[in-house]
């Protein structure tokens, strides 16, 4: 059924069916998943024990290592295998021997030996060779910093965890709200054309939000000066962490790192500023709050 003006424009046509733009239709699905999966996150924070929410870090950085080594090694199951199973184990040492010099200087040591026999075992072309055995090193460090999360949670209690969660969070948000509604001036348009300058104050804005929200409300003992700083760098560090993402897709020319987060895609696109922000607050932590 269709309703026609008098000049003969069609102004309502109940036979075509509307289709919502694809860019409101992921924002909708991103902000589902989000409501979905922010709660139950602060629920194991809270109420969960510390290893329980260790048990979901652990198993988000298998996940963004294997999508790491099928952006590296893509092709090569056997090396994506064991640079995923590489990035667990750096995981699961800082997890349980962050306190232990010897255990991280093993990690520091171990990760490019592993790097170099699995190149040269590996081998495929040699004109990628340096790269991937790089990858190698670099992937399960990067990846490993989430278990900061954990560290935070196991050492500190819920509430500094929290706070490097909304750091990455707010500034995600604000980034990609502002970013879209005044963004002009492209930021690093080699590396990801969609990001501007106007996304990186939103995203400072986020920030700022996401710490006067902890030091006035659930974070009352940290300084409001510090909380600011934290703020500051966290907004920049995390925006380097997703540009650092973004170049890593564009060299392997893939999108998305995963699907595995509705709207969001792989758990490398959700979680690249999480991974900074939480090793910068877990830093502030034992240097100057102990």
């Amino acid at each position: 059924m269709a309703v026609v003006a008098a000049d003969g424009r069609v102004v309502l046509d109940c036979a075509r069916p509307t289709t919502m733009p694809p860019s409101s239709r992921n924002l909708t699905i991103r902000l589902v998943t989000a409501a979905v999966a922010s709660p139950l996150i602060l629920l194991d924070l809270y109420l969960g024990p510390a290893w329980s929410f260790y048990a979901l870090v652990l198993a988000a950085t298998i996940v963004g290592g294997w999508e790491l080594f099928g952006m590296t090694h893509g092709g090569d199951r056997v090396a994506q295998a064991a640079g995923t199973a590489l990035t667990a184990l750096v995981s699961l040492a800082l997890y349980f021997g962050s306190h232990d010099a010897t255990v991280l200087l093993a990690v520091i040591v171990l990760c490019p030996v592993a790097a170099i026999v699995l190149a040269l075992s590996r081998l495929g072309d040699i004109r990628t060779a340096g790269a991937r055995m790089a990858a190698t090193v670099l992937g399960p460090l990067w990846i490993g910093t989430l278990t900061c999360t954990a560290l935070l949670r196991q050492d500190s209690g819920p509430g500094f965890a929290v706070l490097a969660l909304t750091y990455a969070w707010f500034a995600d948000t604000g980034a990609y709200f502002v970013g879209r509604r005044f963004g002009k001036h492209r930021l690093y348009e080699a590396v990801s054309p969609k990001k501007t300058w106007e996304g990186l104050a939103g995203a400072l804005v986020g920030a700022i939000a996401a710490a006067l929200l902890a030091r006035y409300f659930y974070l009352p003992a940290i300084p409001l000066y510090d909380a600011l700083g934290l703020a500051v760098l966290c907004g920049i560090a995390g925006q380097a962490g997703d540009l650092g993402e973004s170049l890593l897709k564009r060299s392997a020319d893939v999108k998305d790192s995963g699907v595995i987060v509705p709207g969001h895609g792989g758990i490398l696109d959700r979680l690249d500023a999480l991974f900074v922000t939480s090793a910068c607050v877990y830093l502030y932590v034992r240097l100057l709050v102990r």
